[in-house]
């Protein structure tokens, strides 16, 4: 063999090592993510007089979908071209949908209407599925051409005003909301502070995510030769916000919280 092609085969060899590397600890972080969400939809289970307990499980189980689209999208999974677009669609469609959920947990605090009825579930659920479908579907489409309504956003300056709105500024705007909401809860309704280090724990960490996604991302990449990313960072950061908006959660739904007497809900 020569010389050339010895290098050659030597290099060959370590791309296949780093993008296997890829896989196992995005696939592993996902699948741990996954556990830990499936842990605390059990631990939620128990607080049977927890206030949004119901809705709380369903945003962690919109965060297990997220997890699992993200094993298939993000996580170097070997898969045909067309069917990794697929599943990138299904986790930009989860993710605007469980944000719309946190956000709307928020507003479950405030006691508007019982939590964990009929009412409350079918509104959460159905208003989630509506943005789901929809901002899925312009993703498959975007990506997959199959009407070409979409196909203006291959052309520079490469926008897609929709998804954009759907994708990058709704999820924002929840995650806002969701801050402002509980910290008036918090601070006002229950006059607490020890809750907020919890609350802005959690936005921290996920604004820590973005910015790795976002900012850092390329320098990780390049800096290691495409061995990781940023997305596995923010995988990692996620997935410690999430379980800091459970502790949060569980923390303003101990029994010793004052709360408003003619508040009467039900726990099914």
């Amino acid at each position: 063999m020569a010389r050339g092609e010895g290098a050659d085969s030597l290099g060959y060899h370590y791309r296949v090592i780093g993008i296997w590397g890829i896989l196992v600890r995005s696939i592993l972080l996902s699948a741990i993510a996954i556990v830990v969400a499936g842990l605390l939809l059990n631990l939620s289970e128990r607080k049977r007089a927890a206030v949004g307990r119901r809705e709380m499980q369903v945003f962690l189980v919109g965060y297990i979908l997220i997890s699992i689209c993200e094993i298939f999208s993000i996580g170097e999974f070997p898969l045909a071209e067309n069917v990794r677009v697929a599943f990138s669609a299904l986790h930009i469609g989860f993710i605007t949908a469980t944000l719309w959920i946190l956000m709307v947990n928020a507003v479950v605090g405030y006691q508007l209407i019982d939590d964990g009825t009929v009412l409350s579930l079918g509104a959460l659920i159905v208003s989630a599925l509506i943005l789901f479908i929809g901002t899925g579907y312009i993703a498959l489409d975007t990506g997959l051409q199959f009407t070409g309504y979409w196909d203006s956003s291959y052309a520079p300056p490469n926008r897609n005003i929709a998804l954009y709105v759907l994708y990058q500024l709704l999820p924002l705007i929840c995650v806002v909301v969701f801050y402002v909401l509980e910290a008036i809860l918090v601070l006002k309704v229950l006059g607490e502070t020890r809750p907020m280090l919890y609350l802005t724990g959690a936005a921290a960490l996920f604004a820590l995510g973005q910015v790795f996604t976002y900012v850092v991302s390329p320098h990780i990449c390049n800096g290691t030769a495409g061995k990781i990313d940023g997305s596995l960072f923010e995988t990692l950061f996620n997935l410690l916000a999430v379980v800091t908006v459970w502790a949060f959660w569980s923390s303003i739904t101990e029994d010793d919280w004052p709360m408003p007497v003619n508040n009467v809900a039900s726990y099914p």
